[in-house]
């Protein structure tokens, strides 16, 4: 029997992040690299769709994506250089990123670099972030999900993530994630996010509306506010935030989705088979998968960076 696994699509960058005495210190990241890393340590069998830049950067991304045994299977070897993200934190441990992107590896996706089929036993795709928005190659990841779609195998995630200064106007953007939403089985999306695609619209009424459109889960995360969560069958569920002291926010929200991932992989809600009993969730199961999700984010802002836990931190 083939065994499930879970591919995850978009970039794998460089966070230059800041130490004492003005120096910057390379740490792989980028969303969907964050989000693998996660779902892998959790023990899920996982792919990533990337393009690797070259050079010693590109090389030190690889080394951490193997180190965690996320497949590169299908990861390209690309000629650009890696993308680099300068994070800075304020003094509550927010994170903020400038971006160096222009003519890097990460955009320039082609559709005959992404495989067709996905590999065998895939029962989610997830994307999201500044691959499936960013041109030139964002066309080719729409592309993707409508494949897949259109096969309905495999359930699609999206985390929009988003990063507007590296996107087009912002009407454009937004029709673009309208698309991409439409298309989408589960998605999770934060606060921050909601406030600049839907201004002025509650979390919980977004929640609601997007679980009406086509997904079968909607989870709306709040930082130290909680999450929200709706179903297309009329559940909604709201929860804390999981305590923690919070050294920094690095790859919080990746850890959440990766979270409600595998969360939804352990009780076999992913897949074909699985939308219809996705849809029809109850709170009495909804609860405990998002209190899962916000351990696992509590845990990745516990400590420095984009450092997700193990299954036996969690369980």
């Amino acid at each position: 029997m083939t065994e499930e696994q879970i591919v995850v699509a978009g970039e794998a960058l460089i966070d230059l992040v800041a130490e004492p005495g003005g120096v910057y210190r390379p740490v792989p990241g980028g969303s969907p690299a964050n989000v693998a890393v996660g779902l892998a340590r959790l023990g899920a069998r996982t792919q990533l769709l990337a393009r690797l830049g070259s050079g010693a950067f590109g090389r030190l991304i690889r080394e951490h994506l193997e180190d965690n045994r996320v497949g590169l299977d299908h990861a390209i070897d690309a000629d650009e250089p890696a993308t680099l993200a300068v994070v800075s934190l304020d003094a509550a441990g927010h994170a903020t990123y400038d971006f160096y992107a222009e003519g890097t590896a990460d955009w320039q996706w082609s559709p005959d670099e992404l495989p067709d089929p996905l590999p065998a036993g895939t029962v989610a795709l997830c994307t999201g972030s500044i691959a499936a928005a960013r041109q030139p190659g964002s066309p080719a990841i729409l592309q993707l999900l409508r494949r897949e779609r259109e096969r309905g195998t495999a359930a699609i995630v999206l985390d929009p993530n988003l990063r507007p200064a590296l996107l087009g106007p912002p009407e454009d953007v937004r029709e673009q994630w309208d698309t991409l939403i439409d298309l989408a089985d589960v998605v999770k999306v934060s606060d921050e996010d909601l406030a600049w695609l839907v201004p002025g619209t509650g979390t919980a009424e977004i929640a609601k509306s997007w679980a009406e459109r086509g997904p079968a889960l909607v989870v709306v995360t709040r930082g130290g506010d909680g999450s929200v969560a709706a179903t297309a069958g009329g559940t909604t569920v709201e929860i804390a935030a999981a305590p923690v002291d919070v050294v920094d926010t690095v790859g919080a929200g990746d850890s959440f989705t990766s979270g409600l991932v595998d969360s939804l992989r352990l009780r076999g809600l992913l897949g074909a088979d699985a939308r219809q009993r996705l849809a029809a969730l109850g709170a009495e199961e909804l609860r405990p998968i998002l209190e899962r999700s916000a351990r696992i984010a509590a845990i990745t802002c516990g400590r420095r960076g984009a450092d997700p836990p193990t299954a036996a931190e969690v369980d």
